[in-house]
């Protein structure tokens, strides 16, 4: 049993801090508004801190899973902020979808006061982090996530590390450029299968048995022909993924022109009051065009 710490209960953090003191681990959890982490306290049982400092306080691993950049710098540095609380030799998890940059300036920060600091974004959604059965690819040193591994399997159908610090949110990139050129594709098939006069059930029967066949077909298409969008990754976050994503391709030279085009249908979308939908979405935008 090791002692944790998990700062950010969204919908994807509550079930993963859960699944953590189902394996028999001690959790203290912190969330920003503090209502939440007393709710999962009540249903989980653990503790929660006031600051992400208290909650680090002693702890052999902390994991975060917060919003953004400037969000996973609050909860790492300053006063009260988790690297405050931290004794050399413990470990910072980050499963939040950050840039490698950022990513890369908080592990030369953990590094300088004896923490090891593991990026380690996460797939699968809100299902996932429920079931346990999240895909989580990691940068950082190779020691120190070996360290981290047996404790992210709590939640984890697969972990790997791809590389040095940084990998694992470039590749988190590259799963979310995968993501959007597949949803962009099934929203069209499923459009013209509308306007062709087709049953889209019986149509994706067929084809999701041969190569058009993807998670996103199996998963999202009934509620996509049901108009209903609310079952998964918001587009407001999709957006502010793929534009780390297309920020990233400037500076590595990659071309990524279908992603581009992508993130202004999103734009659409956002357009269309859809920015808490989700990334399914793109079928309504679609629809609305006629």
């Amino acid at each position: 049993m090791a002692k944790l710490a998990f700062l950010g209960l969204g919908v994807m953090g509550y079930p993963m801090a859960g699944h953590l003191v189902a394996k028999g681990h001690a959790v203290t959890v912190y969330n920003r508004t503090g209502a939440k982490a007393r709710a999962w306290v009540e249903a989980h049982g653990g503790q929660s801190a006031e600051t992400p400092r208290a909650a680090a306080e002693g702890a052999d691993f902390v994991m975060a899973c917060v919003g953004n950049d400037d969000d996973l710098r609050s909860v790492c540095q300053g006063e009260d902020g988790a690297f405050a609380g931290m004794e050399a030799g413990a470990v910072f998890v980050d499963h939040t979808t950050v840039s490698a940059q950022v990513t890369r300036e908080l592990y030369e920060a953990a590094g300088a006061q004896g923490l090891g600091f593991v990026d380690a974004p996460i797939s699968g959604g809100q299902a996932g982090a429920e079931n346990g059965a999240l895909s989580v690819m990691c940068g950082g040193d190779a020691e120190t996530y070996a360290r981290a591994e047996p404790i992210i399997a709590a939640y984890a159908r697969i972990c790997r590390r791809i590389g040095e610090s940084g990998a694992g949110q470039m590749t988190k990139m590259c799963n979310q450029i995968a993501i959007a050129g597949v949803v962009q594709g099934l929203s069209e098939a499923l459009h013209f299968a509308e306007k062709a006069g087709l049953d889209g059930r019986a149509v994706v029967e067929v084809i999701s048995q041969g190569a058009a066949g993807s998670w996103q077909m199996d998963n999202r298409h009934e509620t996509m022909l049901e108009g209903e969008w609310e079952h998964g990754f918001a587009v407001d976050w999709m957006r502010k993924d793929l534009g780390i994503c297309l920020e990233a391709a400037d500076e590595t030279g990659a071309s990524l022109p279908v992603t581009a085009l992508v993130d202004q249908f999103y734009k659409d979308v956002q357009k269309l009051g859809g920015g808490r939908w989700d990334t399914s979405s793109l079928l309504a935008r679609l629809r609305k065009m006629g």
